[in-house]
């Protein structure tokens, strides 16, 4: 090869290592595209933390409730420390803007109002997480590895994803009867299996209620949980004072089959109730099986 053809060579490689190919992808908006690969990603639901986790991208700002417990230990392992933008209800422009970030990650509910805003400071992706279902989830999740130019070991994850959650499911005894739900002091949410946990459970091969009056996840009352008499009731408990733990001193409690054969247990909140994605998933489904064979919950590992 002359000298010449080498140089024009070497310049082609050149051009090519440097140039990014633009990525589109489709989002709750419609055509969302990204000229170049994000460096800095502010996400600002936890579900995208999880995502991000899952093909090891770093997150420069989290909307994480001012509390770095809010993501799961399994996550926090495989990304670097993050700034704080406020909470996933009400995230803070102004530490958002001082980011500098190149991709914001936004739920399409809560996050709709300040659409607009958060495009001001950098394209923004809008996604499903509070009101997703499991299937959802892995759908955005495909959607992010793909942006992020990290498609093929995102679907090698998920495909991974997909067998150890058959392997859980292969523990658990088909059709059994299940209600999860989270208790406050006044209120008890049942999470049907049009929610994210509920379908979560589904997916593992138990029977979670359908949804109540159309809504995933719905408020119901001792009389309507003592109708629905689950085999198992799995709750997580926000608050020391819960509803849950006064109707256990009901009389009419040990009607209910769960309370019964004493298969009655309490979870955590942020895992079950608060994070999605794919380490979540994985997480609900290793603490059913322990749960549904007696076994005490283990610690993260």
């Amino acid at each position: 090869m002359s000298l010449f053809s080498r140089f024009v060579l070497f310049i082609g490689l050149c051009f090519s290592l440097g140039s990014t190919q633009a990525v589109t992808v489709t989002d709750q908006q419609g055509s969302f595209t990204l000229n170049n690969a994000p460096a800095r990603i502010v996400v600002l639901e936890l579900s995208f933390v999880d995502a991000l986790a899952v093909v090891d991208v770093s997150p420069v700002g989290v909307a994480d409730d001012n509390d770095v417990e809010r993501i799961l230990p399994e996550v926090r392992k495989r990304i670097s420390a993050w700034q704080s933008v406020g909470t996933r209800s009400q995230p803070s422009l102004e530490a958002i803007a001082a980011l500098k970030p190149d991709l914001i990650i936004a739920d399409s509910s809560r996050h709709r109002g300040i659409y607009a805003a958060l495009q001001g400071i950098a394209p923004t992706l809008m996604l499903k997480s509070r009101n997703e279902t499991y299937s959802d989830d892995l759908a955005s999740a495909a959607i992010i590895g793909k942006l992020l130019g990290k498609e093929a070991l995102m679907q090698q994850r998920l495909a991974e994803h997909r067998q150890r959650m058959q392997a859980f499911a292969s523990q658990l005894p088909k059709g059994t009867h299940v209600v999860f739900g989270t208790s406050r002091e006044q209120q008890f949410n049942l999470h049907t299996r049009d929610s994210y946990t509920g379908s979560v459970l589904t997916s593992l091969g138990l029977i979670v209620p359908e949804p109540v009056n159309q809504q995933a996840l719905a408020n119901i009352s001792f009389e309507q949980l003592l109708a629905i008499n689950p085999d198992w009731l799995i709750v997580a408990h926000y608050r020391q004072e819960s509803i849950v733990r006064q109707w256990q001193q009901d009389p009419l409690w040990q009607m209910m089959k769960a309370a019964q054969k004493n298969q009655v247990a309490a979870v955590d909140s942020n895992v079950w109730a608060r994070m999605r994605g794919v380490f979540a998933a994985e997480h609900i489904a290793r603490d059913v099986v322990q749960i549904l064979h007696h076994q005490a919950l283990a610690a993260t590992p």
